[in-house]
């Protein structure tokens, strides 16, 4: 009996041996490698990659902003390149270990997914006669070359699937394998190849065979709309995504097509179809709820008539009141405000933009987008030093200063600064003018009344801080033990009131007036020592009545820098902004000021091309008037006189930038004369060219070479008056203030 067992034991024996080799074609061998390979190392490798997946999906963010690349991926061309296995296999980048050589361990979970596909090929591949035995082994090729593609090694990944394409051509996961090659192709530049596999995929074999599944439609057609976004055929592009969501096997996929076609849409207008799919992605109840959530956000940026403009308000209202959607409050306060401001409803506007501001958890580039939404309504509204904050935080938050829409808000806050230099320096002159004219009894009544708003006003601040730590700083374990009580029973409360008024107000004495002190004395002195004193210059009367000015010099220089910032101001109004009724509040002020004498010509030149360009022909003449009777003689009056004929069509930009770099050239040579004469044919000619005021610069410094000082001077004052916001109106006046001195 013991021996037969041994000689059954030593025939399994024997069986599992021969079951076991690789160069067997027989069933048992094939079943076991195959079984082996899937349950033992593949399945280990797919898990591996489902890791780095999920890695993925969790490390990558969205930026709803821009248009969705189709893959949430992003490849970095910086990344050091995963660890390679050793080449001794056919063509596909693997091999087996020779003596004494250890494998290479695994940094990661496409690494650790490459490495189980890499075993399971080499001690489970049955690759007898030039045929592959292991029904499993092109479920390996197609893990190796998947796994490479995620740890960005394409041109091994292409090697993969193309061993697979070439000695598998029957197995079931071919178009699988040919979809991920097309990718992999798309990554490296080569889209056409892409484009012209997913084809003959799509076309030859489901014409043909009629055999392909709704998934490997989806995925092919995906596959297409990347490749041919890569190669900007966006038309190409739409078509692909629309037959992708005609079936939705990959729910997360299929929502993110719906949403990059609609963005599509969106970005070329079609507002209507944009908003067709966004609706459908909002009805796709499979789709992933930031999707739907977006595609509502969307929705309202998509509004082609104020029926639906109505509707997606309401909806977005009733989003607003569910408590899950406090992470979108921010994006979803935005939106309804863009509606409001859409509807011209302003005030509702401001107030949902400044309710996405004070969202929790809100994002930056939000709040660069509400931001600069707020800085243009009181820019249009002619508020530009609230327009000027709201650009200024724009900046604050966003950190692409690269970013197009950034460089223009930028610009705006750069023309603003000025604006809102010379406003405060007329807001400061006037106040201390005003003041300096005022009797001594009143300069004492204004300060006095001065002094007791600014003390309640420290008051009403300190009084709210102490209500803000009594009530509202203290941790919430502070706040439940003492559930109740009164702020003076609270002992802790009581602490942090303490601290925080001697933070304000050091350590007073107990006496009348307290608040009043012009002293504070530190703590920590002995009594015999001196003590520090400070002096709190905010509540000390004499203080403030000695900086009002008494000399008539100091005067009239506060009034000629306040005239001289009115006219300035003029001049941004009625060039930069484009806004005539400041402009003219801003000049018409100043010429009741009596202004410099050198200001005079160019305020009634600026008044009279303000009411010429209204069509107020009788108030443009006033100033018309002053000019050519006071004026007779200034290149000014001779335009009035003869006013130049605009010639259609002008001069292209690119002829304009030769002539004047000629002309440049030839004041250089000293050939001045002959600078003058060719800037004065040219001029009429490019009466709406940005180069104008270099010509006419140019003629100024060639007037200055050929003619008489007064004449330069006439030359260089037209072109600072007329061009003064330009660089050349300020080398201008530059020049001009040297040859005043």
């Amino acid at each position: 009996m013991k021996h037969n067992k041994k000689i059954l034991l030593f025939t399994v024996l024997l069986g599992t041996l021969y079951a076991c080799s690789t160069k067997k074609d027989t069933v048992i061998s094939r079943n076991y490698h195959a079984f082996t390979s899937h349950f033992n190392i593949l399945f280990n490798g797919e898990e591996a990659f489902k890791e780095g997946i999920e890695g993925i999906n969790q490390g990558y963010k969205d930026d709803w902003f821009e248009q969705l690349p189709i893959e949430p991926i992003v490849f970095d061309d910086r990344k050091i390149v995963a660890p390679t296995f050793k080449n001794n296999g056919p063509g596909a980048g693997f091999g087996g270990k020779e003596d004494g050589e250890e494998t290479e361990k695994a940094s990661g979970p496409f690494e650790r997914a490459e490495e189980k596909a890499v075993k399971a090929i080499q001690r489970h591949g049955m690759n007898i006669n030039g045929l592959e035995r292991n029904r499993k082994i092109d479920d390996a090729y197609l893990l190796l070359g998947k796994a490479r593609y995620y740890s960005q090694r394409f041109v091994p990944a292409v090697e993969a699937f193309n061993y697979v394409i070439a000695n598998y051509p029957n197995a079931d996961l071919i178009a699988d394998t040919k979809i991920w090659r097309a990718k992999s192709n798309i990554r490296m530049d080569n889209e056409e190849f892409a484009i012209e596999t997913m084809k003959l995929l799509l076309v030859i074999t489901d014409t043909l065979e009629a055999d392909l599944s709704d998934k490997i439609k989806e995925d092919a057609n995906t596959a297409l709309a990347m490749a041919y976004v890569k190669s900007d055929s966006l038309q190409n592009a739409k078509k692909h995504l629309t037959l992708a969501i005609r079936t939705h096997k990959n729910k997360e996929q299929a929502a993110r097509n719906m949403f990059v076609l609609g963005q599509m849409y969106a970005k070329e207008n079609k507002k209507d179809s944009a908003a067709f799919i966004f609706n459908k992605l909002t009805a796709f109840k499979k789709a992933p709820y930031k999707y739907k959530i977006h595609a509502n956000i969307e929705l309202a940026k998509n509004v082609s008539n104020d029926s639906l403009s109505s509707s997606v308000l309401t909806r977005l209202e009733k989003l607003i009141k569910d408590r899950d959607n406090r992470p979108y409050l921010d994006q979803l306060y935005y939106q309804v405000g863009a509606l409001h401001e859409k509807n011209d409803s302003i005030s509702l506007a401001i107030d949902y933009y400044n309710r996405s501001l004070r969202a929790k958890n809100g994002e930056d580039k939000q709040k660069s987008f509400t931001y600069e939404n707020l800085g243009n309504l009181y820019f249009k509204n002619s508020e530009y030093q609230f327009a000027s904050s709201y650009y200024d935080s724009v900046l604050k938050v966003s950190n692409d200063s690269l970013n197009l829409r950034i460089r223009r808000v930028k610009r705006k806050y750069k023309n603003l600064a000025s604006l809102i230099k010379f406003e405060e320096v007329v807001a400061t002159n006037d106040s201390i003018i005003r003041i300096a004219s005022l009797p001594k009894a009143a300069q004492v009544l204004f300060f006095e009344n001065y002094i007791e708003n600014l003390k309640k006003q420290d008051e009403e601040a300190a009084q709210l801080r102490l209500n803000q730590i009594a009530f509202g700083g203290l941790s919430n374990s502070l706040k439940s033990n003492n559930k109740g009580k009164w702020y003076f029973y609270n002992t802790q409360s009581l602490g942090f009131g303490k601290t925080e008024y001697q933070k304000i107000w050091g350590n007073r004495k107990l006496e009348d007036n307290w608040r009043w002190s012009a002293s504070t004395v530190f703590s920590g002195i002995d009594k015999d020592s001196t003590a520090v004193v400070v002096k709190d210059t905010r509540y000390d009367l004499v203080s403030y009545l000695e900086t009002i000015p008494t000399q008539k010099e100091k005067i009239d220089t506060l009034k000629i820098n306040r005239n001289e910032s009115l006219y300035e101001l003029g001049l941004i109004y009625k060039e930069q902004f484009k806004n005539p009724k400041l402009a003219i509040q801003r000049l018409e002020r100043v010429a009741t000021l009596n202004p410099r004498k050198d200001l005079v010509l160019p305020i009634n030149w600026h008044l009279y091309q303000v009411y010429k360009d209204l069509g107020e022909a009788e108030k443009a003449a006033i100033y018309k008037n002053v000019i050519l009777t006071e004026y007779p003689k200034t290149v000014f009056a001779q335009i009035i006189k003869n006013p130049e004929q605009k010639i259609e069509g002008g001069v292209k930009v690119s002829e304009v930038e030769k002539t004047y770099k000629k002309l440049y050239y030839l004041y250089k040579k000293g050939e001045h004369k002959k600078v003058l004469v060719s800037v004065n044919d040219i001029l009429p000619t490019i009466t709406n060219s940005k180069l104008k005021p270099k010509f006419e610069l140019l003629k100024a410094y060639a007037i200055g070479k050929y003619l008489d000082r007064e004449t330069y001077k006439d030359a260089l004052e037209f072109v600072a008056i007329n061009y003064g916001n330009t660089e050349e109106g300020k080398k201008a006046k530059e020049i001009l203030k040297q040859l005043n001195k």
